[in-house]
């Protein structure tokens, strides 16, 4: 009697694992299939749109808004000490720029931002005037930075708080923001850090695909101004 209710236990718990096995590997294939689709509702929205590998299951997207090039990617930052793991999105403008000089202005940088290289770049540059004010400043060549006057109109895309970084360097131009933190009660209960379920909505990138065709039409403008015609 007693083998026969080890068993059953044994078979109980047998069933119990093989279910749970089960679950995971559904729940493991739903996650991917959310992750796979994060960029879906952008990709309506851009001409053109071409999808590629991004990183830990978040697919990369390419495409046309205002005649230009853009491409968007979705990177989780999932590092232990932070408050909560969070989901960044940087948006670039990869287009060929008349500067001599990479310029990056962060908001509150710690140092472990996984989705720049902040801190690569070798100089630190004190905010000038009218910049946020807990903003910081880097650059590889801080005396060919482009002008201030071009760059103080479009500082009001960090009046957005999920706003973190703008890049402009002689390759182009991006903005990383962020685009959700995991749910803090399962985050702090069970660990849950899962991110990138709900597709992310056209109109959360769109300001800033507009504020980065506009820098890029001011930088260009700088280099090349318009002739005045010839009179007579």
């Amino acid at each position: 009697m007693e083998q026969l209710g080890l068993g059953l236990l044994g078979t109980g718990l047998g069933a119990g694992l093989a279910l749970l096995a089960r679950q995971t590997l559904r729940a493991g294939r739903a996650r991917k299939a959310g992750r796979r689709a994060y960029f879906d509702h952008c990709a309506e929205g851009l001409t053109n749109p071409r999808r590629g590998e991004g990183s830990a299951g978040f697919p990369r997207l390419a495409g046309q808004h205002g005649g230009a090039e853009f491409d968007l990617q979705a990177v989780p930052d999932t590092l232990t000490f932070r408050k909560l793991p969070a989901l960044w999105v940087l948006v670039t403008l990869p287009a060929p720029l008349p500067l001599r000089a990479t310029l990056d202005l962060m908001i509150r940088p710690t140092g472990v931002e996984p989705f720049s290289h902040f801190h690569s770049l070798p100089d630190q540059i004190t905010p000038p005037p009218g910049f946020p004010e807990d903003c910081a400043l880097r650059s590889d060549a801080p005396e060919a930075l482009p002008p201030e006057d071009i760059l103080a109109p479009h500082l009001g895309l960090f009046a957005d708080d999920s706003v973190k970084e703008l890049i402009l360097s002689p390759k182009g131009l991006r903005i990383t923001f962020l685009a959700e933190e995991a749910n803090r009660g399962r985050y702090l209960i069970f660990r849950d850090a899962e991110l990138g379920a709900t597709p992310l909505p056209f109109a959360r990138i769109l300001p800033h695909l507009d504020t980065l065709l506009s820098l890029r039409r001011d930088l260009l403008a700088r280099h090349d101004p318009p002739r005045a015609r010839a009179v007579g």
